[in-house]
């Protein structure tokens, strides 16, 4: 194998067994997404550096396996965030209904602020997550970017507003 040829070489063999590939994924609970780990896992291989592969197969079978482990902490991660953003929503019952519902209005102000601080992107992908309750894979799909992508952007705008949570907690 010539210097230069490695990428190349494991895209062939990944296209080849794209099928196989994609049914290990799903077996592994990738299920609906298989095809978008697939599509990660041909990125992974395009900016590999050229250094020779001894069994591309199984190499790519592993770094498969790599990219379901990923996807399962990523699902984690998701969840617990989920959790905690519903856990974030319970205020206080105490306070006058109009003293709530100008304090409402001011968080609200500075929510949307702190989503359109994170660029167009961001802050759609979020309202059309959490407003709308369009699916991830869709959404990733109406962009066309990678699930990884949708996720970072969620991830992001999910911390932009814990930070700003607790500055609300604070005061």
């Amino acid at each position: 194998m010539e210097a230069g040829d490695t990428a190349n070489d494991l895209q062939r063999v990944l296209l080849g067994e794209r099928p196989r590939l994609v049914r290990f994924l799903a077996a592994r609970g990738a299920g609906d997404e298989a095809e978008d780990l697939f599509h990660d896992l041909w990125q992974k291989v395009a900016v590999l550096p050229d250094r020779a592969v001894d069994d591309p197969l199984s190499y790519l079978f592993r770094a498969a396996e790599n990219l379901m482990r990923d996807m399962r902490r990523a699902a984690i991660s998701r969840d617990r965030r989920q959790s905690e953003w519903h856990g974030l929503s319970d205020a206080p019952h105490d306070r006058p209904a109009g003293e709530r519902a100008l304090i409402a209005r001011e968080q609200l102000t500075a929510i949307e602020a702190t989503l359109a601080a994170l660029g167009p992107r961001a802050e759609r992908i979020f309202r059309r997550y959490r407003l709308d309750g369009a699916g991830q894979a869709d959404i990733a799909a109406e962009w066309g970017i990678s699930l990884s992508s949708v996720e970072k952007d969620l991830q992001k705008a999910y911390r932009a507003i814990a930070e700003l949570k607790a500055r609300f907690d604070a005061e």
